[in-house]
């Protein structure tokens, strides 16, 4: 694995190197749902590419920013095993340089769910998605369903701009017990990290209610919210049964739904979601 910390010198790597790039974007401190992403990018692909970088202006808050986990040596060991071709570690000023100023806005998708609670989260995804492909300039970028929402803001760019990559969405990888694998998950406490089984269980009850043949949006989303409000330890952001392109709220599920949510679990903040 070749570990690659500037621009320049990725870009002549990637003129040097023939073939389809198959990349996965991280934040770093891995997990096996990155894993199962770079399986399948070396899977399908000449060369499999890796950045890690976590992006500060996608976090609204600085103190998140600060807390997020990081371990490079860890996350170096971890993709050398997968037989990763390339990694991009760059620093944060070879991102965004001294009187950097242009944000990619992505208008729509990115104003309910996340974007209520987020401001400014999809402005500071957008922009570095976009930097990072013109710099790395991928055939194909794998990323996790369990950022849903995430997903349909760069398709939407993707597809807006004509950025030439095709976006391939994998399942989410789940740990035994149901909990989405996520970096965050670290940072919970014993009893914490029992506490978050809530938000699978609320998931859980939305599907079958869905396969009981209930259609109406409102009392699914009433009765994952009574659920989650059982645990004394959660506090809800939302609770969304909405369309899965538009991300408007369903009064009655139709065709298909995204049910998604974001719940607080001490100071550790946790999203999931299912396809209905």
């Amino acid at each position: 694995m070749k570990v690659i910390c500037s621009i320049e010198e990725f870009r002549r790597e990637r003129a040097a190197t023939p073939g389809s790039l198959g990349l996965v974007p991280t934040m770093g401190y891995l997990h096996e749902g990155h894993l199962s992403l770079v399986r399948r990018a070396r899977a399908e692909n000449a060369v499999s590419a890796v950045w890690i970088f976590v992006n500060a202006t996608q976090f609204n808050e600085a103190a998140d920013f600060a807390h997020y986990p990081r371990d490079e040596a860890r996350d170096c060991r971890m993709l050398e095993q997968e037989r990763v071709d390339l990694l991009f570690m760059p620093p944060p000023q070879e991102i965004y340089p001294p009187g950097f100023g242009t944000y990619v806005t992505v208008e729509g998708v990115t104003e309910r769910l996340e974007g209520e609670f987020r401001p400014e989260h999809f402005l500071g995804v957008a922009t570095v998605v976009t930097k990072f492909f013109n710099i790395m300039q991928p055939t194909c970028a794998y990323f996790g369903q369990k950022d849903a929402q995430q997903v349909l803001v760069i398709k939407k760019m993707v597809a807006d701009l004509n950025i030439p990559v095709e976006v391939v969405v994998c399942p989410t990888v789940r740990e035994p017990d149901g909990l989405a694998m996520s970096s965050r998950n670290v940072n919970l406490s014993p009893r914490q990290r029992h506490a978050a089984l809530a938000l699978y269980r609320a998931l859980c009850l939305a599907q079958e209610q869905w396969a009981r043949g209930n259609k109406d949006g409102e009392a699914i989303r009433r009765a994952m919210t009574a659920l989650i409000q059982g645990e004394p330890l959660a506090r809800i952001d939302y609770v969304s049964v909405a369309h899965p392109e538009t991300l408007q709220e369903l009064d009655r599920i139709e065709g298909g739904a995204l049910v998604s949510l974001a719940v607080h679990i001490g100071r550790t903040r946790l999203i999931d979601n299912v396809v209905l």
